[in-house]
């Protein structure tokens, strides 16, 4: 019997696996911009592409910063510094994907490398 209900799902991490690239990349992070970011180097790209045909909300964690996305619209989700096992964890329910950058320090941009601005596209009324 493997211990967590023989289920195959692996055991969930514990708080100081959780904590430990937080701990390991904060020092290194004298500047919260995307520059300052991108500065602690090891950079893992994911990209995140709405084919829907509505308008899609990217949710940042652990930052919590919202951008959205127009049908067609691709963006580059960046996780820097290090993390533990993977870079990123995805979650997707109707209208939004949350991505989880493990590293906790993470940027996102346009296809062409620009920065896109925290609550691109956001509609109106949402989040006041």
């Amino acid at each position: 019997m493997s211990g967590n209900g023989d289920t195959g799902e692996q055991p969930r991490p514990t708080i100081d696996h959780i904590m430990e690239p937080l701990l390991t990349n904060m020092p290194k992070v004298t500047d919260y911009s995307p520059e300052g970011i991108t500065a602690l180097g090891n950079p893992i790209s994911m990209l995140v592409h709405n084919t829907g045909k509505t308008l899609l909300e990217l949710f940042l964690e652990p930052s919590g910063q919202d951008y959205w996305m127009q049908p067609g619209e691709t963006f580059t989700v960046t996780s820097y510094g290090h993390w533990n096992d993977h870079p990123f964890e995805v979650a997707h329910e109707p209208g939004c994907v949350t991505v989880w950058a493990t590293s906790w320090y993470a940027t996102v941009s346009f296809r062409d490398g620009s920065e896109v601005p925290g609550g691109h596209q956001r509609p109106a009324g949402k989040y006041e």
